[in-house]
């Protein structure tokens, strides 16, 4: 880290160049990413319904991958009236002339359906991108069609799985947009307030909107052929302001404390760098690690929000590295710039004494047992609603309200025309069509069945079409694909029959099922992550498995506090992959304090051999950056509760409960009374461990680390220098 800060110092102006170059063509890349958005891939590969979407495809092309409903309606005018026929004539027409349409099939009128609706499913051709990428110019074409041709009176509207998610997707755009707008300057008014400055705050500012525009750029590129997950491009607005900060402020603490120790400004920003630069490029490290475990699950969206933590997260970290060292030698004057009232020089005179904050530190210190234990018990109390939280996908109405899309999904559950599950039944060439006679009986006789048909492609594939009465997001439809996986199709198919539920309600159960069983192996993964990082890092085994339990306990604490106020966030239940998205943030950030803290007080422990005084310097150098860095990314993540989605409240109110749970409870009162408890025995390795791993240059040995000749593993060595607390 000297090294490159000495580096990027001494060719600062080159390097700041490079950035500006960088920036700028991310901007301007930017230019394209509102056409690219794409709604999520909640696909899950290798499951039941993807594999049946895929033989659908294949031997029945004209149904395609995915399908979609034309939901017609009018004010004043029944469907059977001339105009409104010739209406959704020339609209099915218009659709059919279109080549990525296939299918275009009436659906029967059914019991109870409004006499002014009328519904025609489309089957799209092609690809999952390429149906995505033709929706909106097939529903715009519908609407206009129907418009010009009814004079107003019948409208339509194109509804389906994707529509919706694609229109949750833009509300999300959107929602976030007015969250930053909020976000940036409270948090821009609070590093102020925490740094004494507008410049330094400034600055900061900067390398985090450098390292998003990056981020942003990087993902539009990577995007611009298959698309670009609206829900990625939340993602790295998120953790890049909020890691960007993190790291900004901390070089510029580092950066400000050698300033006031005499240093020319390219001299301490050197010293920034090889000191809070190593401490960012291990947070930042331990931020992607925990983020790869999201590559573990077989979900699409998922490993795209997993690139997106990791390319935002690893941004951030180069910026900081590069970017910050260059601004702090070049615009050391700025920092100075703007103070607020009470920094200005002069205005704040140190009584003589410890402070309050120092005489709390010792009192901890010499209490720890109890401190310990009052916040392990505060965490499990946060925890124990936990066992309630209850998971479930579901479509955001709110969002939907109003727009075409929801009209039309609303009169579809209403007439009992929600959405269509297609069974598919491939058999023999020329074995003939599955007898499916059985099977449609007993869906029809069931109550969340509108309507069952069969079809035929006369080669190789039977298609069972289920219309369902109840959305796709419902626990109706839940219940139903499993009363049909579990029960129908084994006991009412010839025995031996392959079979493959495809669909809207067919791709969320199983998009629920792999989040739910994934949860536990990604955690897995996580927490081995976390565990070689720091051991690797720190060189003790103990530390890591406390970071580990800490973080799990602040995870479930945030958890059980948002399992009691779902209710108030919009919806009982919790979206299926929100427990993982928020698990891995969670853990990465809480990463960054753990490594904030312990780098510190590992450095004061290396140098002095007193566990007690380095947990106090620990605690003393760490609180500002910590306590700041906690603050402005709760501010940042406050913005998102105030968003329209509800997935969105919720993930930023347990991101949000868990930073400030790890900040305060944890990392000022659990880590250090934790690790005054332990003694020496925080830095304890095996003999055969301090052999294999290599000593690096320039460091000290750990007192607890050394062995001399004839002395058993972990005799301290005497310090060099009296403690200085």
């Amino acid at each position: 880290m000297r090294r490159i800060g000495t580096v990027v110092v001494r060719y600062r102006f080159a390097v700041t160049a490079v950035w500006l170059v960088l920036v700028v063509a991310s901007v301007t890349v930017l230019c394209a990413l509102p056409r690219a958005l794409q709604p999520p891939d909640i696909t899950v590969g290798g499951s039941a319904s993807s594999a049946a979407s895929d033989l659908i495809a294949r031997r029945f092309p004209d149904i395609g991958r995915q399908q979609v409903m034309l939901a017609f309606t009018s004010s004043a005018l029944p469907a059977t009236d001339p105009a409104y026929q010739r209406t959704t004539q020339a609209v099915t027409t218009a659709m059919a002339a279109d080549p990525q349409v296939g299918a275009v099939m009436p659906v029967p009128r059914v019991k109870g359906q409004d006499s002014r609706h009328t519904y025609v499913m489309l089957g799209i051709r092609g690809d999952t991108h390429t149906a995505r990428r033709a929706l909106p110019d097939l529903d715009e074409r519908a609407r206009r069609v129907a418009h010009d041709r009814s004079r107003g009176a019948v409208s339509v509207a194109l509804v389906g799985l994707d529509p919706v998610l694609a229109r949750m997707a833009r509300a999300t755009t959107q929602d976030v947009r007015s969250a930053e707008t909020f976000a940036v300057p409270a948090a821009a008014l609070l590093l102020a307030v925490g740094l004494g400055s507008l410049g330094a705050a400034a600055l900061v500012l900067l390398l985090a909107g450098s390292a998003i525009a990056l981020a942003l750029g990087v993902l539009t590129v990577t995007g611009l052929s298959q698309g670009v997950d609206a829900t990625a491009v939340t993602v790295v607005a998120t953790v890049g302001l909020g890691v960007g900060l993190d790291y900004g402020l901390l070089l510029t603490l580092r950066h400000r404390s050698r300033r006031s120790a005499g240093l020319p400004p390219g001299r301490a920003a050197v010293e920034a760098a090889a000191t809070a630069g190593a401490t960012v490029a291990l947070a930042g490290t331990a931020v992607v690690a925990t983020a790869t475990g999201l590559l573990l699950t077989d979900i699409g969206s998922l490993r795209t929000l997993a690139f997106a933590a990791v390319l935002a997260a690893s941004a951030a970290t180069l910026a900081a590295l590069t970017l910050m060292p260059a601004l702090l030698a070049t615009c050391d004057r700025l920092l100075a710039w703007g103070p607020m009232p009470w920094a200005r020089p002069g205005r704040r005179r140190r009584k003589p004494g410890p402070t309050a904050w120092e005489r709390w530190t010792a009192h901890l210190l010499r209490h720890p047992v109890r401190y310990a234990t009052a916040a392990t018990a505060l965490l499990l109390l946060a925890a124990a609603p936990v066992a309630g939280l209850r998971t479930a996908v579901h479509f955001d109405r709110s969002v939907l309200a109003g727009t075409p899309t929801g009209g039309g999904l609303a009169r579809m559950e209403a007439d009992r025309i929600a959405s269509v599950t297609l069974v598919a039944l491939p058999h023999p060439v020329g074995a003939g069509p599955v007898d499916t006679e059985p099977l449609s009986t007993a869906l029809a006789a069931d109550h969340r069945v509108a309507a069952v048909t069969t079809l035929d492609n006369g080669r190789d594939l039977t298609l069972l079409l289920v219309g369902e009465g109840q959305a796709p997001d419902t626990a109706a439809a839940h219940a139903l694909q499993q009363h049909l996986r579990e029960d129908l199709l084994p006991e009412l198919l010839p025995g031996g029959q392959a079979v493959g539920p495809a669909g809207p309600s067919a791709a969320l159960h199983d998009l629920s099922t792999q989040a739910g069983g994934r949860i536990w192996r990604v955690l897995a993964v996580i927490c081995c992550a976390t565990f070689v990082l720091t051991f690797l890092v720190f060189r003790s085994v103990l530390v890591p498995l406390k970071a580990i339990v800490m973080n799990l306990l602040c995870v479930a604490a945030a958890f059980g506090l948002l399992a009691v106020t779902t209710p108030v966030l919009g919806y009982p239940a919790v979206n299926p992959l929100l427990p993982l998205i928020t698990l891995t943030l969670v853990f990465g950030l809480s990463m960054d304090y753990e490594v904030f803290l312990v780098h510190r007080i590992a450095e004061h422990y290396r140098t002095h051999g007193d566990n007690p005084a380095a947990v106090l310097h620990g605690l003393r150098r760490t609180a500002v950056p910590i306590s700041l860095a906690a603050g402005v990314l709760v501010v940042t993540l406050t913005g998102l509760l105030t968003t329209h989605r509800q997935d969105l409240r919720q993930i930023g109110f347990a991101v949000m409960t868990a930073v400030v749970l790890d900040a305060t409870v944890v990392r000022m009162v659990l880590a250090p009374a934790l690790m005054r408890l332990m003694g020496r025995a925080n830095w304890w390795l095996p003999a055969w461990c301090g052999r294999l791993l290599p000593h690096r240059a320039g460091e000290a040995r750990l007192p607890a680390q050394q062995h001399r000749a004839g002395d058993t593993a972990g005799t301290p060595a005497r310090a060099t220098e009296p403690p200085r607390v």
